[in-house]
């Protein structure tokens, strides 16, 4: 039996998916750290967190699992996040997350700025806080001395390939987020590098994703007992990651992933830079270049687990809906406003807050959480309103991430949406995608395609219901009204 790994570097865990030929699962294992928040707004880690938990989770996967049967490791995660390493190829600082708002003073400058550029003025409207295009900013003009450092920036995954390989490059998706890149061609953008005041040299070379970038070196070898030629591929992020495993590439239809944040993805032939949404260029052999568009509603599961942990010192989510009464949803008057750490595809707005309205002395524990479920629900459905997904195309949805186990959140999301709406099976994740794709380049008797065909299956489907979604459609109304409300707050 061959085996081939997934391994998903996420904002609070590592996590390794090991497949064989089969693409039946094998094994799996995780490991935890906590990202470092020296300021209010500002989110950090120390990439070797990484790298400790990937050997850590290696280590148990390796228990049941040979090896030296591992053919191909691809590599998926969170976007955005940058690395910057120097000549010696050691971290220069701790990297700058995704979820970072320290750039939100420079954004507005940043996006005037760019609108000044003709050929790349729309990326005025993607450029936001957490963008390695802002963050590279920050440091250049905050930390000079470190800037002067770089040798290289990576985005989130890459650096995983470059310990695992030592060779540096990124891929299509992670280069396209980054406001740094002309959407249009493809390749870093010289306007935007000469306007930020860029060194050349410290950009990756761009690959596709299934490109092998080279094999694991001695160091891994002997470490866990990998053959000689182990192959590694480019990677990815890990929504498109997410995209593969889902079959939202290979059959066309919208998928939400419910994460810690809510990224709600869908595939298209062109460009259309007049709709709410980023455009995610990909990109299996580097040829052939592919556009996925994304929105993000950024506190979704991270929403809930504020409430659950950090609020009710609980440890169980699923416990927090047991005994909730399907048919009184939407009865519930408290609304939620679930925008905790801003947001950017709907207002574009990083200084947004959430907020409980409508609290009384009678509101009970199951109340709130069903109304953060709710709200983060509505959010969604602002969501596909602002990024113009078709009725049609909505009534193919597929959800899948932590967040779409309870069964209670996805009635609620069918309810609010108006919509049927599919929960994939719980192994269609990034990890699997892209442990796909390194079956797929481990082996040229593996097709994407037919692994896709006999992988991706449905659990379970929630259909809304008329009395639930009448109460809904009311109480979407008033939310929409919570935004200008807040807004008005916080400018007095």
């Amino acid at each position: 039996m061959k085996y081939y790994i997934g391994i998903d570097i996420g904002t609070s865990s590592v996590k390794l998916t090991c497949i064989d030929e089969n693409a039946k699962v094998a094994g799996e294992s995780s490991r935890e750290y906590k990202i470092e928040e020296p300021k209010s707004g500002w989110k950090e880690i120390d990439p070797e967190k990484w790298i400790k938990g990937m050997e850590e989770a290696f280590a148990e996967l390796f228990e049941t699992i040979d090896p030296k049967k591992v053919e191909a490791i691809g590599v998926t995660g969170q976007m955005h996040t940058v690395i910057f390493v120097d000549r010696e190829g050691k971290s220069i600082r701790p990297a700058l997350m995704w979820n970072d708002t320290r750039t939100a003073n420079l954004i507005p400058k940043l996006r005037e700025k760019i609108q000044m550029i003709d050929e790349v003025s729309y990326l005025s409207s993607i450029i936001s806080t957490g963008s390695p295009a802002a963050n590279l900013f920050w440091l250049s003009q905050y930390e000079e001395e470190n800037f002067a450092k770089i040798q290289k920036f990576m985005i989130g995954p890459d650096y995983i390939v470059y310990r695992l390989t030592g060779n540096i490059q990124t891929d299509y998706c992670e280069a396209s987020t980054s406001s740094l890149c002309d959407l249009k061609t493809g390749a870093w953008s010289e306007e935007i590098r000469r306007l930020l005041e860029f060194p050349r040299d410290i950009y990756p070379e761009i690959k596709g994703t299934c490109e092998v970038c080279g094999t694991v070196t001695k160091q891994w070898q002997e470490k866990f007992h990998f053959k000689q030629d182990v192959k590694v591929l480019t990677g990815t992020g890990d929504n498109p990651a997410a995209a593969i495993a889902t079959g939202c590439f290979a059959k066309g239809y919208p998928v939400l992933s419910l994460g810690t944040s809510g990224v709600l993805m869908y595939p298209k032939k062109k460009i259309n830079f007049e709709v709410k949404g980023k455009n995610i260029l990909f990109s299996m052999d580097g040829k052939e270049v592919l556009i996925l568009v994304q929105g993000v509603v950024q506190s979704t599961g991270s929403s809930l687990a504020w409430w659950v942990k950090n609020t009710l010192q609980a440890d169980d989510f699923m416990e927090e809906t047991t005994g909730v009464d399907l048919k009184h949803l939407g009865e519930n008057e408290l609304m939620f406003y679930p925008h905790l750490v801003g947001d950017k595809t709907i207002y574009q707005d990083p200084e947004l807050r959430g907020s409980f309205v409508g609290i009384g002395t009678d509101t009970t524990r199951k109340e709130m959480t069903i109304a953060v479920m709710e709200g983060i629900a509505f959010a969604v459905r602002q969501l596909v309103s602002v990024m113009e997904v078709s009725k049609e195309e909505l009534a193919r949805l597929k959800v899948t991430g932590g967040g779409s186990k309870n069964e209670v959140w996805m009635q609620i999301l069918a309810d609010v949406l108006n919509t049927k709406v599919e929960q994939l099976e719980s192994g269609a994740g990034a990890g699997y995608g892209i442990a796909l794709c390194a079956a797929a380049a481990g082996d040229e008797n593996l097709s994407m395609n037919d692994l896709i065909e006999q992988t991706v299956s449905i659990k379970n489907t929630f259909i809304p219901r008329q009395y639930n979604r009448e109460l809904y459609e009311q109480k979407y109304q008033k939310y929409l009204r919570v935004y200008d409300a807040l807004k008005h707050i916080y400018q007095e």
